[in-house]
């Protein structure tokens, strides 16, 4: 599975932000599921309450009643390494300096994180978690010493190099602000009054809050009182925002970049059978990933579309462990074939991406096991064979299986009768800017070159 690396949310000026901001994370949970955070202003205190797991499993009824208060942020986070899973990685960052209390929390990934680490601890600074969110803290509360916090920030933002979105908390000032080339969005939405920061909208449908606008690429946004002021990072500059947002990440019913998800994926699907549609009968996804691109496949190519897989939406994170004996075990209680549907039927599967191979394997053998007499593949993005240096866990480019095999290795690897991934001409007539867009997975060409391996919200 393709991780991303968090989710943000910001509330101003609610009676019940904790709750607010809860919700926000609730509906943002696609973006992370290891950890879950919240800090929230009361007027007097800075309060938070972070841990590990999806947010139900973190937060109940008396955790956001001990974050009372009108402002507040939240995160819900994946680390990027295998081993980042412990709490105190999880965000939002909290400190306390020269009596004020600063909340923040990041998404994704800078370039130049090691070298600023070095310097750092160079000149005296402790660092207490791997996390490149505690490198904008340090940056920007040595620029405090000097300056305000808004110009503070700016200087942060000036030092470092790569992806991010972060929100701030100091105080009743909330902060919100992303990379000058706009990699990950950031969403500004009003809620009788007060104001809401999120990742995605669907956070703002949820708190039927009113969609305003994007933060744009290098702004940074300042509410307080119920006024908002936006401050530049850099020049403008013709954003690269990344593409799998898009292919993969955002929820379908999410506006981001402004762009409809779920209309985006139709057309990639649509644009994919025009590519290369095969004589089938019927086209399917594996849910719930590939399942608006394949709507779109099917009705371009005029072919029946079927959910002969069916998930089971109850399972959690956690389950009685099979014995041994039971393989597969994790597989099957999340996806289960409608047998009938599959014997001896020609199957066109409709996926976002191939990343190892590995998984798309078991599902061809699943369904040749299943009595299938032909098993066809279409990807609704170009082939990943470099790794992201911006906050997507994407393997090491040795692990990429479409760095290194042409797409005949690898149809036949999978034991596929046939195999296309979406052309990049493809995916560009599919959204509205396509020279917007980061496609570095996907071409090498990456808009800030990276400088060493940093693990962004996780781990190192």
């Amino acid at each position: 599975m393709i991780r991303h690396a968090c989710g943000l949310v910001g509330i101003s000026g609610h009676k019940e932000a904790a709750r607010h901001a809860y919700f926000g994370l609730y509906a943002q949970q696609h973006r992370g599921q290891e950890s879950a955070g919240i800090a929230a202003w009361d007027g007097g205190a800075l309060r938070e309450h972070r841990g590990t797991g999806l947010a139900p499993e973190v937060f109940n009824e008396l955790s956001l009643q001990r974050l009372p208060g009108e402002y507040a942020i939240g995160h819900v986070r994946y680390g990027t390494s295998s081993t980042s899973s412990s709490l105190r990685e999880a965000q939002p960052f909290t400190v306390r300096y020269q009596g004020m209390d600063i909340a923040l929390a990041h998404n994704g990934r800078l370039v130049n994180a090691d070298a600023l680490r070095r310097a750092l601890e160079e000149d005296g600074a402790i660092f207490q978690t791997s996390s490149d969110c505690e490198i904008f803290m340090h940056l920007i509360v040595r620029a405090m010493r000097h300056t305000s916090l808004e110009q503070a920030v700016l200087e942060a933002c000036a030092r470092v190099r790569g992806s991010y979105c972060l929100v701030l908390l100091i105080g009743d000032k909330l902060i919100g602000l992303r990379d000058p080339l706009g990699m990950h969005p950031l969403v500004i939405g009003s809620l009788a009054g007060s104001r809401v920061l999120a990742s995605e909208t669907c956070a703002l449908d949820l708190l039927e809050a009113e969609y305003v606008r994007g933060v744009a690429p290098g702004e940074m946004v300042v509410i307080q009182n119920g006024h908002m002021s936006s401050l530049r990072l850099a020049p403008v500059q013709t954003p690269k925002q990344c593409a799998f947002e898009l292919v993969y990440f955002g929820r379908p019913d999410s506006l981001i970049f402004d762009e409809q998800v779920y209309l985006c994926r139709k057309r990639m699907g649509e644009q994919l059978a025009s590519e290369s549609s095969p004589d089938v009968d019927f086209v399917m996804p594996f849910p719930d990933s590939g399942v608006y691109a394949a709507v779109g496949f099917a009705q371009c190519a005029g072919l029946p579309y079927e959910h002969a897989m069916i998930r089971n939406h109850y399972v959690g994170r956690t389950f009685i462990q099979p014995t041994q004996g039971m393989r597969d075990f994790s597989a099957r209680v999340k996806i289960n074939p409608v047998r009938a549907m599959l014997e001896g039927k020609r199957i066109c599967i409709v996926d976002d991406s191939i990343v190892r191979g590995t998984t798309m394997l078991t599902r061809v053998k699943k369904l040749r096991g299943l009595g299938a007499r032909e098993v066809h593949i279409r990807i609704s993005c170009p082939p990943v064979r470099f790794p992201c240096a911006y906050g997507i866990d994407f393997a090491s480019r040795g692990e990429l299986i479409a760095s290194s095999k042409s797409v005949e290795e690898i149809r036949r690897i999978l034991d596929a009768d046939s195999l296309h991934y979406l052309s990049l001409e493809g995916l560009a007539r599919s959204v509205a800017h396509p020279d917007h867009y980061c496609r570095a997975c996907m071409t090498g060409e990456y808009p800030v070159p990276p400088e060493g391996a940093s693990q962004g919200c996780g781990a190192r």
